[in-house]
């Protein structure tokens, strides 16, 4: 089975340049075409609510109530764009979203200057414990520079399973001796931390996030199975964001063909085996 473990539905395209048809592109329906088309038996749906969106979390769990064979929602929970962001009350919050929406994971995004001191605050650990109590995968965006504060929370929390989006935050710009590469690296000395095989497009620049098999961030991948092996990455779309660098497929065979370091028996566990566990194990 082929697991998309990152990709997104909207009512509302919500990111600039804006495009012709904001009002059908990013909804759930162009998904799952993408996915018949590639052979996708199912997809973990990472809500966000972004501009135009404020609903997200509403609109993909009617989308699960639709295909309960074929998606899971990752239920947006105090993102950096939200008003509650960071204010008290977030472990109930967390709490309410996971009864609300049945959630087997939820997804939060930091902001890029955050100093991670809140994750390690009382209110932080408050939050994680909620993520413990209900058994929830924690789907973070979570910047490299910030890998030792989640190193101390998967530490303090070793039930929760640590998902990091898009290669733990790697770019593959940064120059040599790789400081925040090697410290991502550091990270999968925690087994519970696990990190996303996607967002190629999202770990280049704004000259190369277009070319597609992404030789330039070989090395990011291949360094992540050597540090993390083949039982904790996820292969994910990014879709539909992903469309704004390169095709469904391509996302697909940026992993499945061209990261040919993994073999085949093992690419079964990336592409889809790995997410299917997590998930089977989590939720209240």
């Amino acid at each position: 089975m082929i697991l998309d473990s990152h990709c997104h539905a909207w009512q509302y395209w919500p990111y600039r340049p804006e495009v012709p048809d904001p009002e059908s592109r990013p909804r759930v329906e162009q998904l799952l075409f993408e996915m018949d088309s590639c052979g996708v038996e199912r997809a973990a749906i990472v809500c966000a609510r972004i501009d135009h969106n404020p609903d997200n979390n509403e609109y993909v769990s009617a989308c699960i109530a639709g295909h309960p064979d074929r998606l899971y929602q990752v239920a947006d929970v105090d993102c950096s764009w939200s008003a509650e962001h960071q204010t008290p009350g977030a472990a109930d919050r967390l709490r309410a979203a996971a009864e609300r929406y049945r959630l087997k994971a939820f997804t939060h995004y930091v902001k890029g200057d955050d100093d991670g001191s809140w994750y390690l605050s009382d209110e932080g650990a408050a939050f994680f414990r909620a993520a413990a109590e209900r058994r929830l995968i924690a789907s973070l965006s979570w910047p490299a520079r910030l890998h030792g504060v989640l190193r101390t929370l998967a530490e303090r929390f070793p039930e929760v399973p640590f998902l990091v989006h898009h290669m733990g935050g790697l770019k593959a710009a940064e120059p040599a001796p790789y400081p925040l590469f090697r410290d991502v690296l550091e990270s999968a000395k925690l087994p519970n931390v696990y990190v996303k095989l996607s967002g190629f497009h999202h770990a280049s620049g704004p000259d190369d996030r277009w070319e597609y098999p992404y030789p330039h961030c070989r090395r990011l991948a291949q360094g992540l199975y050597e540090a993390y092996g083949p039982q904790r990455l996820c292969w994910g779309s990014d879709y539909p964001v992903v469309r704004t660098a390169m095709t469904y497929r391509q996302s697909l065979e940026a992993v499945r063909r061209h990261c040919d370091f993994i073999p085949v028996a093992e690419m079964e566990q990336v592409l889809g085996g790995n997410m299917l566990r997590l998930l089977d194990q989590a939720g209240a």
